[in-house]
C-alpha cells in the first residue's frame, strides 16, 4: 500500500545497556540490538514491505540498526539520507552519566524533571520541546513529502527524535508523548492518507 511511514527506534546500544545518558555520543549496538535489528528486518520482510527511501540520524547506532534492517529485507541498495536533524536527544551535561549516578548528584526529583518534562532541558543540553523544534522542520520538509507522494519510507533513527515524530503524526500533547515507551529495534507502520493524516498505526511491539 501507498504512503506508508515506518518508524523504528535503534536496537540497544552499549550505553542503553550501562543505563548511560548517551544523547550525541556514539556507543554501537550490543549483540542483543544487533539481534533486535534483524529481527524488525524480519518482521518488515515477512511482511513483504518494499520501500523506496529511507532515513536515518548521523549517529552509528540508528545507522547500522538500518543497515541490518536493509539486509533483512533484501534492500541493501536503497536510497538513504543521513542527517543530524534525526539525532537523538543531546542530554548535555547528563551524557555519559549513569542515570543513579546522576540522581545522587542532583536529586531523583531534579534528575526525573529533566527526563520527563517537555520543555525543562538539563544543562547544556536540549528539552524535549528542542529536539522536536529540530526535527519536526526536517519531517515537514524532506520525509512527510515523501510519504504524501505514495512512498513508503522507513526511518531509523532514536526514542525522542522519534517521539518528536509521533506526537505530531498522533496529535499527542507534550505530557501524554513522554508517557510513551518505545522499544529498541521494534518497527511502528503508519498508513497516511495523502493529505499526511493517520489512517491506522500498528506498533509491532504489540
Amino acid at each position: 500500500m501507498p504512503h506508508q511511514l515506518v518508524l523504528v527506534r535503534h536496537g540497544q546500544s552499549e550505553w542503553n545497556l550501562k543505563n548511560l545518558f548517551t544523547g550525541w555520543r556514539d556507543p554501537g549496538l550490543t549483540e542483543k540490538g544487533v539481534e533486535e535489528a534483524k529481527r524488525a528486518g524480519q518482521i518488515l520482510n515477512d511482511r513483504n514491505m518494499v520501500f523506496d527511501i529511507a532515513f536515518t540520524s548521523d549517529l552509528s547506532r540508528a545507522q547500522d540498526t538500518l543497515t541490518l534492517i536493509l539486509e533483512g529485507i533484501g534492500q541493501t541498495d536503497l536510497e538513504t539520507v543521513r542527517d543530524k536533524a534525526l539525532n537523538e536527544r543531546d542530554y548535555g551535561d547528563l551524557t555519559g552519566l549513569n542515570k543513579d549516578d546522576a540522581r545522587k548528584k542532583w536529586g531523583d526529583e531534579q534528575v526525573h524533571i529533566w527526563r520527563r518534562s517537555f520543555d525543562i532541558p538539563p544543562p547544556g543540553g536540549e528539552s524535549l520541546k528542542d529536539t522536536a523544534d529540530r526535527v519536526l522542520p526536517y519531517f515537514q520538509a524532506h520525509i512527510l513529502p515523501r510519504v504524501k507522494g505514495g512512498e513508503t519510507v522507513l526511518v531509523s533513527a532514536h526514542g525522542n527524535s522519534l517521539r518528536a515524530l509521533i506526537m505530531t503524526l498522533e496529535n499527542l500533547s507534550g505530557e501524554e508523548i513522554l508517557k510513551r515507551e518505545l522499544g529498541t529495534g521494534v518497527p511502528i507502520i503508519y498508513q497516511l492518507d495523502s493529505d499526511g493524516a493517520v489512517l491506522s498505526i500498528e506498533d509491532m511491539a504489540a
